[in-house]
Parts: C-alpha cells; structure tokens; sequence
C-alpha cells in the first residue's frame, strides 16, 4: 500500500493557490479541468518531494474546486484520504471480512471508497491497470456515502 494524498475542497482556487504555493511553498504538480464534472483538481507537492514518475510520487495535497458554488459545512471541505494498493478486491475483501462497510465499491477494478470508525473518508485506488470486473463487486450497489 502506499499514501497518495489528501484532497481539500477549496471556494476560491486563486486565493488557494496563493496561500498553498506562494506563502506556504508548495508547487503545482498537476492539474486536471474536468468540464462534464464542473471541478478543477490541483495537485500540490514540498519542494523536497518532487518526483519524477508516479511510482516515485511523494504524497500530495489535492486541491478540489468545484465550478458550482456550494457551502461546506460540518467539515465537507475535508474530502478524502487516497491509498492504492496491488489488488483492490483483496483489500476491500480484507476490509469486509472486518465488518467495515464498501460505500463505493470497486465495481471498475480500480477505485473504492470506504469510512473510518470516526466517519474519515477513504478512497481505495487499485496500483496500475484495473483489474477485470468481478462479483460480487460488479455489482453491488453504493452503500451511504463516502
């Protein structure tokens, strides 16, 4: 398993970027526009974290912006832990056999979403390729949220 990074819901991205890279020192690795979505991803690193390729990636701050304004009460703006692994069936089968509950299933072969006993969301992303659908994820429903 391995950290990938924290996701942050932001109301204002310049005003973010201000504070995250120019007064806190963060850099901008990436970013993603998501037009069908409405939202813009940033991904930020420490300058000693750079890294040159995924597998060497350090973990990140992730900054989310939804288009829409929205209110982020009760601590929404905290979004999610991220961690991949090397076979996301096993680890959400893991999970299961320890009574935790699979919110978002791994119905792709890619990504889940779990919560923690203190209600933390935690999005479970499979190392590489997705793995080919299987049951009983492929088809089982949402559970709650995440």
């Amino acid at each position: 398993m391995r950290y990938l990074h924290t996701m942050v819901r932001v109301t204002d991205l310049d005003a973010s970027l201000r504070f995250y890279c120019d007064l806190l020192g963060l850099k901008e690795m990436r970013r993603m526009d998501n037009e069908a979505g409405r939202f813009t991803l940033v991904f930020l690193a420490a300058p000693a974290d750079h890294a040159r390729s995924d597998a060497e990636r350090s973990p990140e701050v992730e900054l989310t912006y939804n288009w829409d304004p929205q209110p982020y009460d009760g601590g929404r703006n905290f979004g999610h832990l991220a961690y991949k692994v090397d076979d996301i069936y096993a680890a959400c089968q893991r999970l299961a056999d320890g009574g935790v509950t699979i919110n978002r299933p791994p119905r792709d072969g890619h990504m889940a979403f779990v919560r923690s006993p203190d209600g933390i969301s935690i999005e479970i992303l499979q190392e590489g390729a997705a793995l080919a659908p299987a049951e009983p994820w492929a088809s089982m429903p949402n559970t709650g949220s995440w």
